[in-house]
């Protein structure tokens, strides 16, 4: 008799949870000093924890202005809460981008499946805009950003943020985005013979995240679908050539461009899934740089 979905997912995040968030050694920046601090964040789906990284001590002459923020969602397919693995990455922004990084503890299935994460990545968001004087950032020049299934929860916090008029991320950035949760995995080809996202494990991430499969089309869960798509922030789309996933994030960065949104799209060759993880090195610092690059250039021209 097979396992069910949920006895499934819990034994990805007892077996594999700390394999599948274990970042290259090469690509952890050991040299850049982390200045970061706990925060809790009440959401209407429980209270939410996260780690804020400060960018370096700012002179005396600055000091008056707060730094703008990016808000970042992990990785992990919905299901493995490890929000350390990006510490690489929220502690390299923090440095070259001069903002403040709040790296988001987002809930998982299947101790919670949507729209509960959804809810917190979007709740987190807001209220980080709506309290930069309390902290220190400002909270008018915002970005958000995520990896794997972190992307499609920016894709989410964005859609909502637009749908209700709250406030405009000047960026959002989406890396290895799954964006289409209706489609059989099976029918998301890579030109290797043994991609890292097999379609077994991708199914049982949909089916522990969504566990009703009406709701795997509703634009919240697979924004590839959605054909609404003006008005939302200017987007860079990261996507691996080797990734089953590439094709669905290509799709979603053309169709943001139909619909009029700014849209920078790289597709790093010779990589796989998670390679801002995993390596190569070269490429992941190359894809990482580049987040940092643009973060700098949004946050700084408003």
């Amino acid at each position: 008799m097979p396992f069910s979905p949920r006895v499934q997912a819990r034994g990805v995040q007892l077996l594999l949870g700390r394999v599948m968030s274990r970042v290259h050694k090469d690509l952890r920046f050991g040299e850049i000093p982390k200045h970061t601090e706990a925060l809790t964040v009440e959401t209407g789906a429980g209270a939410v924890a996260c780690t804020v990284y400060r960018p370096r001590p700012r002179s005396s002459a600055a000091a008056e202005a707060p730094a703008p923020v990016y808000v970042n969602f992990h990785g992990g397919g919905f299901v493995v809460a490890r929000p350390e693995q990006d510490d690489h990455i929220c502690r390299y922004i923090a440095a070259t981008a001069n903002c403040v990084v709040v790296n988001v503890d987002y809930a998982v299935a299947p101790q919670q499946p949507y729209p509960a994460a959804v809810t917190q990545a979007y709740d987190v968001t807001a209220w980080i805009v709506e309290n930069g004087a309390a902290h220190d950032w400002d909270g008018s020049r915002l970005a958000v950003g995520g990896h794997s299934a972190g992307a499609n929860l920016t894709a989410a916090v964005c859609r909502t943020a637009r749908d209700r008029g709250s406030f405009t991320p000047l960026l959002q950035i989406l890396d290895s985005a799954p964006l289409d949760q209706v489609a059989d995995p099976a029918t998301k080809r890579s030109p290797i013979a043994k991609p890292l996202l097999t379609p077994s494990l991708m199914r049982i991430f949909t089916a522990a995240y969504v566990p009703d499969p009406a709701d795997r089309a509703l634009p919240l869960v697979s924004p590839g679908l959605a054909d609404d798509l003006g008005g939302l922030p200017p987007a860079l789309v990261i996507t691996a050539e080797h990734d089953r996933l590439r094709d669905e994030g290509e799709a979603y960065a053309k169709a943001l461009e139909a619909a009029g949104v700014p849209v920078v799209h790289r597709v790093f060759p010779g990589v796989d899934h998670y390679f801002t993880h995993t390596g190569p090195v070269p490429a992941g610092k190359e894809a990482i740089e580049l987040m940092a690059t643009s973060l700098r250039t949004a946050l700084s021209e408003h």
